[in-house]
């Protein structure tokens, strides 16, 4: 009695969990908690399999509601049969080829993956659907790709994107409170904190703030670039070179009047020392120019003579200081 009351437990609580990943709400959260519990017990992941099969059976995936799933399901444990060798045996299979349970063996399931580049390094992925990116220095990314959407969340660096197109199955990229929707494209993505750059390499993309406000919307074609930044909350679109996309991928950082915060941030994604601003009145000036990553130590030479700041090396550290700031008295 006491092992069916279990056994009945765990298949309520992968009811549950079938539901929940099923929410379009549900985040990559959501999917690293359902792998704790698969991981607590193996017969969560068995529970989980029998779950599946048995919506699979009603052919309302993606419309069965918690109760109704929980109802059809709760009173009964059946006997053991072969078939639970055989989920148990395919879950196996997937993880010995280095596959990832984000695999919910049922069409609407959802997929999901993180990628990361180390610093000053570069990685170019394939994902499921066949979209080829790159990833810049320093850069985290995590995919959930569904029976009728492809999400890519950018955490943090830089990507670029030559996303194969399907109108069946939306791609986005999110970075931060701005979504980027393909609409047959190849564009690269920076992200420095909240601050948002889409540079179009050809295609369109729809670029969209968290707001939703139809003046925070705008579409961007090749040979434009979206920038978003937090501190005015809206979108501008401006002209850009389309083969200068993604130039970070022949070692060449692009600024277009952009913050010293944000140039300095990203120029730390490819130096094993960082920089460090020292006077907050130094973050808000603008730089516009090419910096190569292989030959960053000149830049910072050279960096005096065009904004008024100095550069000193301390701690291990590269600091910039106002230059404008007079030493004090004694």
């Amino acid at each position: 009695m006491m092992a069916n009351t279990s056994q009945d437990q765990a298949l309520r609580v992968a009811a549950d969990w079938w539901v929940r990943l099923r929410d379009p709400a549900a985040t990559e959260r959501t999917t690293e908690q359902w792998l704790a519990w698969t991981d607590e017990d193996a017969g969560h992941l068995v529970a989980f399999e029998r779950v599946t099969e048995l919506a699979s059976r009603l052919q309302l995936l993606g419309e069965v509601s918690r109760e109704r799933l929980l109802a059809e399901f709760a009173p009964v444990t059946p006997a053991p049969r072969r078939w639970w060798v055989s989920a148990a045996a395919a879950a196996a299979l997937l993880l010995a080829v280095g596959g990832y349970v984000g695999w919910y063996a049922m069409q609407g399931a959802a997929s999901s993956q993180t990628y990361a580049s180390a610093v000053a390094a570069q990685r170019s992925i394939s994902l499921e659907d066949g979209t080829r990116v790159t990833l810049g220095g320093a850069t985290q990314l995590s995919t959930r790709f569904s029976h009728g959407r492809r999400l890519v969340e950018l955490t943090e660096g830089e990507a670029y994107f030559e996303v194969v197109h399907d109108a069946g199955r939306p791609f986005e990229v999110r970075a931060g409170d701005v979504t980027i929707e393909d609409i047959g494209t190849a564009f690269n993505v920076r992200r420095t904190g909240k601050y948002v750059t889409v540079a179009m390499a050809e295609g369109r993309v729809r670029v969209a703030d968290a707001s939703g406000g139809a003046h925070n919307s705008v579409e961007a074609v090749a040979g434009q670039s979206v920038v978003y930044d937090p501190a005015r909350a809206a979108m501008n679109l401006i002209s850009s070179d389309p083969a200068s996309a993604a130039a970070w991928r022949q070692a060449r950082l692009e600024f277009d009047n952009e913050p010293l915060s944000v140039v300095v941030a990203n120029i730390n994604r490819y130096r094993a020392q960082p920089l460090q601003i020292a006077d907050a009145d130094l973050k808000a000036l603008t730089f516009t120019g090419t910096v190569k990553t292989d030959a960053i130590d000149d830049w910072l030479h050279a960096l005096p003579q065009v904004l008024p700041l100095q550069v000193n090396d301390s701690g291990g550290q590269t600091v910039l200081s106002d230059a404008r700031r007079k030493p004090a008295q004694h």
